[in-house]
């Protein structure tokens, strides 16, 4: 757990060279240590949120000109004094300046801590702080889409809708038992019963753990098929580059390959695999076992056919007993032998698509049929997708089903209270209200030190 009144330091740029990097500062020594390592060049008092230029001082030695800026609790990131040296981009300065906000009283803060703070301190919710190392680590536009959602709001304006419901019905149960004469008990019963089961629908419905993983992780999507049907060349047509090998000889690919790309704003993670097939290879085998293994974990799986040859069991064999969401007719330039017709008749349900890689002929079409198993993006899609959340989520609607069994096996209405305040415990835990401190720390744990 951070300790709070300890003023903390750390680099809040990434490590590298660069033009400009941030040491921050924060805490209620942050001015008296600052002016200890920086010495503006006007030498008046800093203003709040104003940069100074200035030096970057070791004793009467001048270690860097540079700029700083002072935030006055509470207009801060913390709601503390906070301080940032925006100095020369790079790491010996930076380690050097750190040194020094050392030595004059800091110490170096812990992996999330200034992000921990301002949860602390009321500024934002669990929800929020998560949602800034979502933005950081976001590797699509629809993953920052997801993280401002987050950090708007969006997720905790959701919980607090429930967690009132929920108290409301704690209230009406909390009536009946203490004004038994005014508020008849039975009728309250099949209210709250009512009303349980419409908030534990919503929560439900509202619950898409792989959406939240797509999001961050991408749209896994895995091309099978059998050796030398043209995978490897409709990769390296997608990533437009010469990513995989290919050559006339069956087996050239012998391991997976993954290549991320981008599709409408979705990160879209394409993984080639070996052909499917027995071999007496040692090699071959073990890509043969992990090209299984992708298409057993894949969100789309695309098999790929030799257009121009006739479908054999080989053909149905590469998709590893699974069904093909995509049949990718490839070698579009050589006569067809396959139409869609006879692909749709052997995979059913499969969506169908012709290509020619080299000349770029049916990717634009492809690339929609991929974009459209996504989940949907949008102020609209699924509230609640990371995994934390969707888990407290679930305990709390499992706490809300118990309610409802009190109440049908005619149970005192006290006993559906507890279930209900177990739930509000739940939904509490997703925005911090209810959280324990090892979970906190568990969750800042994850940040990058710095933030």
């Amino acid at each position: 757990m951070v300790h709070e009144h300890d003023t903390i330091a750390a680099q809040a740029t990434a490590s590298g060279e660069g033009g400009i990097a941030i040491v921050r500062l924060s805490g209620a020594e942050c001015e008296r240590i600052l002016l200890r390592v920086f010495r503006p060049k006007n030498l008046k008092p800093m203003k709040s949120r104003v940069l100074t230029f200035g030096n970057v001082m070791d004793g009467e030695s001048v270690v860097d000109e540079a700029m700083a800026v002072l935030f006055r609790a509470p207009y801060s990131y913390t709601r503390e004094d906070v301080a940032e040296i925006h100095c020369h981009g790079s790491d010996a300065l930076v380690r050097r300046i750190l040194l020094l906000l050392l030595r004059a009283g800091a110490r170096m803060a812990d992996p999330g801590e200034f992000t921990c703070r301002a949860f602390l301190n009321g500024r934002i919710d669990l929800t929020q702080a998560e949602a800034v190392m979502r933005m950081i680590r976001a590797g699509s536009e629809r993953a920052m889409n997801a993280a401002i959602r987050q950090m708007e709001g969006g997720v905790s304006a959701f919980v607090r809708t429930a967690r009132e419901e929920i108290i409301a019905l704690l209230a009406e149960i909390a009536a009946a038992i203490d004004f038994p004469d005014e508020v008849e008990e039975s009728e309250t019963a099949q209210q709250v019963f009512a009303r349980c089961g419409a908030i534990r629908t919503h929560l439900l419905a509202s619950c898409d753990p792989r959406a939240g993983r797509i999001e961050d992780e991408g749209l896994r999507v895995v091309l099978c098929g059998r050796p030398n049907a043209g995978k490897s060349s409709l990769l390296n047509a997608l990533i437009g580059g010469e990513r995989a090998i290919v050559t006339d000889i069956p087996g050239t690919t012998r391991d997976t390959l993954t290549e991320a790309i981008q599709i409408d704003g979705l990160k879209v993670c394409l993984t080639d695999t070996a052909g499917l097939r027995e071999t007496g290879d040692a090699v071959e085998r073990i890509g043969v076992a992990r090209a299984q293994k992708a298409l057993d974990e894949a969100d789309v799986r695309m098999l790929v056919l030799d257009g121009s040859c006739a479908i054999d069991t080989e053909d149905r064999e590469a998709i590893g007993g699974l069904s093909p969401h995509i049949v990718v007719l490839s070698k579009g330039d050589l006569p067809p032998v396959v139409l869609k017709e006879d692909a749709l008749e052997q995979f059913p349900g499969a969506k169908v698509v012709s290509v020619c890689a080299p000349e770029g002929e049916g990717l634009d079409e492809l690339r929609a049929m991929i974009a459209a198993f996504a989940p949907e993006d949008g102020a609209e899609s699924s509230m609640l997708s990371q995994a934390r959340h969707v888990q407290a989520a679930q305990r709390a609607c499992d706490s809300l089903y118990d309610a409802m069994r009190a109440i049908e096996d005619e149970m005192p209405l006290d006993v559906c209270a507890v279930d209900l305040s177990a739930a509000l415990d739940c939904l509490g835990e997703i925005t911090g209200e209810t959280m324990s401190e090892h979970v906190i720390s568990e969750v800042f744990a994850r940040f990058c030190v710095g933030k």
